[in-house]
């Protein structure tokens, strides 16, 4: 939890400058704060709350560093994976008539984040909190797959990315793409309906892997040679069903590992 001042109170410096900070009970609750992803290395246009705080995350690692002008009307904090945005409302006393002014004039942050810089223009709205991810680029999702896969022999890389899909823990360095829409079948298992559900490529390794929904249409006994077949790829390298037979109407999953970016 950021503390930007004690119970909500700006620090003298602020007052002085006739700047003070809103109770932190108007920090918008997670149910109402939106979303936005960051990439490294370009700039990100954005909107921030000028009202609430607002939440940098960086995704799979800490923010070393968030370098920022102070003398816009802002303040920052951060701990381990996260930061915490704040406009600073400039209060006015006129005889007891207080008056609060809402920055708007944008605002660029320079955000370091897995050793990776992220420039991000915000521009300050009126809105709730917002929470940024920073996320990998392809560089950064490269090194980590490195630095995961690099010391497992080839066999042990393919069952370790087969466990990870079918144990629906599949590591963030690994990028979901666009699947195949359409049902398949194959002419050594017609009595099976093929559909992708799912896949990834394994940047920095060469590597692609896809989950596919088996469902039967009769009565089927099956063996993962029956999917080594060029509608489902061209250079397979391994097929894992996590099972091998299926009654009429029940499905099963089917993994498929590639060699390269494609089928």
């Amino acid at each position: 939890m950021p503390n930007f001042g004690k119970r909500g109170r700006a620090p003298k410096a602020w007052k002085a400058a006739g700047l003070a900070l809103l109770p932190l009970i108007a920090m918008a609750s997670p149910g109402h704060a939106q979303s936005i992803q960051a990439l490294p290395d370009q700039t990100s246009m954005i909107r921030l709350s000028n009202r609430d705080v607002n939440h940098l995350v960086c995704q799979g690692g800490e923010i070393e560093d968030v370098k920022f002008s102070a003398e816009k009307g802002l303040a920052v904090e951060k701990g381990g994976g996260d930061a915490w945005v704040k406009f600073l409302v400039r209060e006015s006393d006129d005889s007891g008539q207080i008056t609060r002014t809402y920055v708007t004039s944008p605002s660029e942050f320079f955000v370091t984040c897995n050793g990776a810089i992220y420039p991000l223009y915000a521009e300050p709205s009126d809105m709730p909190a917002q929470t940024i991810t920073l996320v990998p680029g392809a560089r950064q999702r490269a090194h980590a797959n490195e630095d995961l896969l690099a010391p497992l022999a080839e066999e042990d890389r393919a069952v370790s990315i087969t466990l990870s899909l079918l144990q629906d823990r599949v590591p963030t360095s690994f990028s979901e793409i666009a699947t195949v829409s359409r049902q398949m079948t194959i002419p050594a298992a017609p009595a099976l309906r093929i559909t992708e559900r799912r896949r990834v490529t394994i940047e920095g390794a060469d590597l692609n892997a896809s989950e596919y929904r088996i469902e039967a249409a009769s009565d089927s006994e099956m063996d993962e040679r029956l999917f080594l077949d060029a509608a489902l790829g061209t250079r397979i390298f391994s097929a894992t069903l996590d099972r091998l037979s299926l009654r009429a109407g029940e499905t099963a999953r089917l993994i498929i590992l590639r060699r390269g970016d494609g089928l």
